[in-house]
């Protein structure tokens, strides 16, 4: 991995911790702040498992879990070519690892995770910014997987 790389994990787990712990001290006394009222809330609770709640009280499995996929990732990004995909596909993995880790820390530390961001409208589960961050990365590798190869394919063609 690059300094880039692991300037930008290391800014993004700052980012989600330093929200949780606002939540934490903002949120946590049972507090809500509207966003947008019936739509959007700001509303923190603690997540003893994985999302929406799964493996709740599996915090050993999770963790071990987590660990294991973050060093497979890490392992494949450093294999990864210097080509447009390859290096969107390091952009994803860096996503997706920084979110990992910023959710790992909460559970070795604290057994559980903190959430506080609530799509009250659809009764989305409660999230937080690590999982924003793992979501757009797989949504970002499931474009490169489908579309990646695309510019590639039209550079060999000519």
């Amino acid at each position: 991995m690059n300094l880039i790389v692991i300037i930008s994990m290391i800014a993004l787990i700052l980012v989600d911790q330093w929200t949780k712990i606002w939540a934490v001290n903002t949120l946590g006394n049972g507090t809500d702040i509207y966003v947008w009222k019936d739509v959007f809330h700001l509303h923190y609770i603690s997540n003893y498992g994985a999302a929406w709640g799964i493996l709740s009280g599996k915090q050993v499995f999770l963790i071990v879990l987590t660990g294991i996929i973050i060093l497979g990732m890490i392992y494949y990004m450093t294999k990864l070519p210097k080509t447009k995909g390859g290096i969107w596909t390091k952009v994803a993995f860096t996503m997706i690892i920084s979110g990992a880790i910023g959710n790992l820390i909460d559970r070795v530390s604290l057994g559980y995770v903190r959430d506080f961001l609530y799509f009250i409208l659809i009764d989305f589960p409660i999230f937080n910014i690590a999982d924003i961050l793992v979501v757009l990365g797989v949504g970002l590798l499931m474009v490169i997987m489908f579309f990646g190869d695309i510019e590639e394919n039209k550079e060999v063609e000519k």
